[in-house]
């Protein structure tokens, strides 16, 4: 006769609590039996009273499920009363097996996290997350406002005003300066190509045979009222800056010692109208890590290096001890499906925020440079599998990066330098200006040199 043998696991958590988060209650187990579960409002006085009920019990660790935004209220109350939250995805909570139902739930979080078989995810400090409200608010405005600038490009359409032939951006000063014309009244051809801005590369006749519309009053109509959305947009994505660069300087007026701190001037790095109108953004930003330079790397723009204050921060790269976990995080890593020895699978996992988002921007601007350290792992990237393939590995490539010199506080230092436009004319001269001499066997005197100065000229 054979004997069931019982596997035991061993408490982790002793004093353990399981909530499942709702809209409109919150079902919170301190125990598996029935009597151990009792349900609460979302009201401030009810969550309160969930905090005491879980202190009277002596629950000193709490897990809960992020769902939607019903559980932010619910962690801020539970962290104000001392007790240790475990924030984890919903998909390691699903309930095996059985009805599905609120009590259910909650005694099913209460038991995987008493085992210690919840992970718990990652959530950046309170500066970071004031900041990244702000971000966060500022990228939506932009969203917003893209959707109204293709409005205003249709209604042109419909007004047979072809400006998006001759211009490259509609929203830019020469397409503003039109549209606003328009807007007030103006429907002349030749004297609405008189805004045409030096830069454009069309010419004032072929810009006044784009600007022969139909002049129908219903468009004109729809035109002005999308015209004054956009303007309204954008003097709030301005007071967002204002408002980015406020908190900016008060966090570093409380670290006197970051405000010392000094690095070179990137007039290189190209800005585009929906970066963030922040003065002295490269200081700003070299103070704020404490002395490492993120602008040194090619293909990271202002836009960029504020989505990695915002989102993470420089507190939030030590939460990770390796940089394979930090790029795992980002969901930037194969997920490698081994069966057999055998890899069945190694795509990344579904699934994105918005600093993987950032990043795989700058890996694609990357791919459009020449001569550079990460340019060329992307050409032979893609070269191989693809430009889909180079976005994703440039980019958990930049995320090493990230992780190590913010980490541990190390500069920049590729194995190939980057030469801005300038810097390679300069070389090329150089490069002409020797070959010169050595064809002529110049002399320092020959070209001028006084010998009494002690100048020693190398060629």
């Amino acid at each position: 006769m054979t004997m069931k043998k019982k596997m035991e696991l061993d408490i982790i958590n002793q004093n353990a609590a399981g909530i499942d988060v709702g809209s409109r209650s919150h079902y919170v187990a301190v125990g598996q039996s029935l009597e151990d579960v009792k349900e609460f409002g979302v009201y401030a006085e009810d969550l309160i009273e969930l905090c005491n009920w879980l202190l009277s019990y002596g629950i000193t660790s709490v897990a809960l499920e992020s769902t939607g935004d019903y559980w932010q209220n619910l962690y801020t109350e539970l962290i104000k009363n001392g007790l240790d939250v475990t924030l984890c995805n919903g998909k390691f909570t699903k309930h095996p097996k059985g009805k599905k139902t609120d009590v259910k739930d909650c005694r099913h979080i209460q038991k995987l996290h008493a085992l210690g078989l919840l992970t718990r995810s990652f959530l950046p400090e309170e500066t970071t997350e004031k900041l990244r409200t702000y971000c966060r608010q500022r990228t939506n405005l932009i969203y917003i406002s893209s959707g109204i600038s293709r409005k205003m490009q249709k209604y042109l359409k419909f007004l047979n005003f072809r400006l998006d032939v001759v211009v490259k951006d509609v929203c830019g000063l020469t397409g503003l300066a039109i549209i606003e014309d328009i807007c007030n009244g103006n429907l002349n051809s030749e004297s609405l190509a008189e805004h045409r801005h030096y830069n454009c590369r069309k010419s004032k006749e072929e810009i006044a045979k784009a600007l022969h519309g139909n002049n129908r009053e219903d468009y004109l109509f729809g035109l002005k009222q999308e015209y004054q959305c956009y303007l309204f947009y954008q003097k709030q994505i301005i007071a967002c800056d204002k408002q980015i660069d406020t908190f900016i300087k008060e966090e570093l007026r409380k670290h006197p010692d970051k405000g010392k701190l000094r690095t070179t001037d990137k007039p290189h790095k190209r800005q585009n109208k929906n970066a963030p109108a922040i003065k002295n953004f490269n200081q700003r930003a070299f103070q704020y890590f404490g002395g490492v330079d993120l602008m040194e790397i090619e293909g990271l723009s202002h836009a960029t290096v504020l989505s990695i204050m915002s989102e993470i921060g420089p507190g939030g790269f030590k939460e990770f001890p390796t940089s394979k976990q930090f790029v795992s995080w980002l969901r930037l890593a194969p997920n490698n499906k081994i069966s057999g020895g055998k890899v069945l699978s190694s795509k990344i996992p579904k699934g994105s925020n918005r600093l993987k988002i950032a990043l795989r921007q700058a890996a694609n601007a990357i791919g459009n440079l020449k001569d550079t350290h990460l340019s060329d792992f992307f050409k032979r990237v893609a070269y191989r599998k693809g430009r889909q393939a180079a976005v994703s590995a440039t980019a958990r490539k930049l995320g090493v990066i990230l992780w190590t010199m913010i980490t541990n506080k190390v500069p920049y230092s590729p194995p190939k330098e980057y030469l801005f436009l300038d810097q390679k004319r300069r070389l090329k001269m150089v490069s002409r200006i020797k070959k010169n001499i050595a064809k002529f066997d110049l002399k320092p005197e020959d070209v001028g040199f006084d010998n009494t100065l002690n100048i020693s000229v190398d060629f």
